[in-house]
């Protein structure tokens, strides 16, 4: 894999700058994700995470610890509010 490969398409992070942020200490996949920007776009890590969690492995020599911390809505919504929600009257 070239060092110009994409390893987070949603938020454009290269395998060149995840190898700087494991270079750098970081060492597990929520502080790679801090350092480089990468599982904050539309997919939320569900396209890149494996990914990094290889590199961190290979580069380390060690398994990765826990995925990503999810972050929930500020306020949550109960699903059957938005069921009940009348639909959008055209503009």
């Amino acid at each position: 894999m070239t060092a110009k490969a994409l390893l987070c398409r949603c938020e454009d992070v290269t395998l060149d700058e995840v190898d700087a942020a494991i270079d750098a200490g970081s060492h597990d996949i929520e502080s790679v994700k801090r350092y480089t920007g990468f599982g904050t776009g539309w997919c939320q890590g569900k396209q890149c995470v494996v990914a990094c969690a290889r590199r961190i492995a290979e580069r380390t020599g060690r398994a990765p610890e826990l995925p990503i911390t999810p972050r929930p809505p500020l306020h949550p919504v109960p699903l059957g509010l938005l069921a009940k929600l009348p639909p959008e009257e055209p503009r």
